[in-house]
């Protein structure tokens, strides 16, 4: 570049400047000489940093004011910023309080990672005491708190340091459980106090364990203990329940990104205004999954152990890192705090038709109820867990929890695009260099799972609401061959059949014969039901009468014989069903009595063959029908005993009612 005699670079020149132009007619760059003699780039302003530190702070910018001060109501109204987020660190430091201390551990929020943004002490308040009893190594230090990240902020914190965890080609963060890839129902306990001991489902069938409350203490202890021995911990303060009236606020404490992600997406978001009043949980959970329970503590088991206290409204996770604990951890806590407010808690799928009509599908896996709740024509309120109010249905959750093996995008569209930044894909297979996942791939685990927010599904009704179900719908995958394709029941046979919860499954024998296993799961969810099935079903009742709720019990299952001789029942000819329970059109048919089970079935459907809609005539073998159906029949007969002995209310009437609803033979 050609200067001047007094030193000066020429300026930019073109066509007709009268200057020449830069090589290949390119303009030059200007500068100019500044009194230093030094040559400066004019191009851009020069950055407003004198560091690199400096410069990455500028990248990041500040959110704005969560909250405005004018009008702000709840527990931390009319204070300063500083003091909200202060009397916020307090309430979390509380959270985290050990029983050998009168208060919490210091905290001060901000990761660790970034120290000139986060000063260790300069910020630390007055209030975070010193430890009551003695010195210890973690009073001496802080606790980073990093309080309700964003999905990008936790795909940074995954990334960066939780060993498994990748994105895959289609945004979503794929992570590892560790060794516990599912729920481990043998290794949660529930505390056995004075209000539990007449409240809750003991006993015989009961998924319920019992803990006394010293020992939770002992557990809750090591959790805390190992929280606050780490530098930083992730807090999640959210919602349960849709009903602003009836939800729940909850607060996570974790050790890890994927967990907070987890929880995020699968509880309901607080706006700012909500979170920065959000003010003292109704509940608490302590993940310290990665951190084993002693297995010289009384009621262990294992080294894993998921601790309910429903006096203390506490939740305590050690040994295992399955983030689905969490999940239906607090929906067991939901099946004991709603009923006490007359409101029923439902494990089920919900939508809703363009007119206002409600559905609930209940059914156990493979029995259908993700396929035929999701329905474009209608609004999908939520996929398995619900309340029904005085004032209707709403979603408990505010994500979904999708099986992922063996997806495909052909069979579930909306699952499939769901998957994108944001969601959480749990134990995945994945190429390692273009990230593709395979969901045909069981190498870790069969049950791989994919959260993610509701909205992300396109027809999801935000909010998660609705008014009163019409139609309460039973799905049952009978591989006996022997149910109806759809049968309409009285509210005693809906009783019954709730209770009940049953599905066959298809196991193999040594020999290489299959054959039909018949699986019941009271309510539709009895790992997670807190009190005696039959409350549960008297409410369905109760509400359903009230309503004008029709129950209905669909086989998704076989026709024309069992497991191996008949065949599954044709996809097509069971949404035809559901199209006609939704319009209405069922409930004008014309009906006949089953025998055995006694069950009200249509002599026809639009859309369906007529023929198959009694099962025998399906069956060549009519012994072999009768011979099977006593056989299913029995079975009920066998796995009611345990809830005939349960009397509700002051006599057992009702109970003989529902008993009395079931197979008569």
């Amino acid at each position: 570049m050609a200067s001047t005699g007094n030193g000066n670079v020429s300026g930019v020149t073109g066509k007709g400047s009268g200057v020449p132009a830069g090589r290949n007619g390119l303009p030059k760059i200007s500068t100019q000489k500044r009194q230093s003699g030094i040559c400066h780039d004019d191009s851009s302003a020069p950055v407003k940093a004198q560091t690199i530190d400096e410069l990455h702070s500028l990248q990041r910018k500040k959110s704005a004011p969560t909250t405005p001060l004018d009008g702000v109501q709840g527990a931390f109204a009319n204070l300063s910023e500083d003091e909200r987020q202060k009397q916020q660190l307090q309430s979390i430091s509380a959270s985290l309080a050990s029983l050998t201390r009168e208060t919490g551990p210091k905290v001060v929020r901000g990761d660790p990672a970034r120290r000139p943004e986060t000063p260790r002490v300069a910020h630390a308040p007055d209030h975070y005491f010193t430890p009551a009893y003695s010195a210890s190594d973690s009073s001496l230090k802080f606790t980073h708190v990093l309080y309700n990240l964003s999905p990008a902020e936790l795909y940074e914190q995954a990334i960066k340091y939780e060993q498994g965890s990748f994105i895959t080609s289609s945004g979503a963060l794929a992570t590892l459980s560790g060794a516990k890839t599912g729920r481990t129902p043998k290794d949660k306990r529930v505390v056995r106090d004075d209000a539990t001991e007449d409240e809750l489902w003991w006993g015989k069938g009961s998924p319920n364990i019992e803990m006394d409350e010293h020992t939770f203490m002992v557990n809750r202890e090591r959790a805390v203990d190992y929280l606050n021995s780490l530098e930083k911990v992730f807090v999640n303060d959210q919602f349960l329940n849709w009903d602003p009236e009836n939800r729940i606020k909850v607060r996570i404490v974790s050790a890890r990104a994927y967990h907070s992600l987890f929880m995020h997406n699968m509880c309901i978001r607080p706006s700012p205004e909500e979170l920065e009043n959000f003010g003292t949980p109704d509940f608490t959970i302590y993940n310290a999954g990665q951190f084993p329970c002693n297995r010289y503590t009384h009621y262990m088991t294992s080294s894993t152990s998921i601790d309910l206290n429903l006096g203390r409204r506490e939740m305590v996770i050690l040994g295992t890192q399955y983030a689905g604990e969490m999940k239906k951890g607090l929906f067991g806590v939901m099946h004991y705090l709603m009923p006490k407010r007359q409101i029923l808690s439902l494990h089920s799928g919900c939508n809703m038709g363009k007119d206002g009509d409600v559905a609930l599908f209940f059914g156990l896996s493979g029995t259908g109820k993700t396929t035929l709740s999701t329905d474009h024509n209608r609004y999908l309120i939520g996929d398995d867990e619900h309340c029904w109010s005085d004032k209707g249905v709403s979603n408990i959750e505010g994500g979904c929890y999708a099986k992922c093996i063996d997806l495909s995008k052909d069979k579930e569209p909306d699952i499939w695009n769901a998957i994108k930044f944001g969601t959480v894909l749990e134990n995945v297979v994945f190429d390692e260099h273009t990230r593709e996942v395979d969901y045909l791939d069981k190498s870790v685990t069969e049950n791989t799972r994919a959260a993610y927010p509701i909205e992300y599904i396109p027809n999801a009704k935000i909010p998660c609401v609705g008014p009163h179900p019409k139609n309460v719908i039973l799905l049952a995958c009978d591989a006996f061959g022997v149910l109806p394709p759809v049968s309409k029941l009285s509210l005693a046979q809906t009783m019954y059949h709730f209770i009940s919860g049953y599905t066959a499954l298809v196991a193999g024998t040594e020999e290489g014969v299959k054959e039909p296993r018949a699986t019941f799961s009271a309510c539709f969810g009895a790992a997670f039901i807190m009190l005696h099935p039959t409350k549960y079903a008297a409410m369905l009742a109760t509400k359903m009468e009230k309503h004008g709720a029709t129950g209905w019990l669909v086989n998704t299952g076989w026709s024309g014989g069992s497991y191996g001789a008949g065949s599954r029942m044709k996809l097509a000819y069971t949404r035809k069903i559901i199209d006609a329970i939704h319009s209405g059109k069922l409930l004008s048919a014309n009906y006949k009595k089953t025998e055995v089970f006694g069950l009200e079935i249509p002599t026809e459907v639009e859309g369906v063959p007529s023929e198959i809609l009694d099962p025998v005539n399906t069956w060549s073998n009519k012994k072999a029908y009768k011979e099977t159906l006593l056989t299913l029949g029995g079975l009920f007969k066998d796995n009611f005993e345990v809830f005939v002995n349960h009397k509700i209310g002051k006599d057992d009437k009702l109970t003989q009612e529902i008993v009395a609803a079931g197979p008569n033979f």
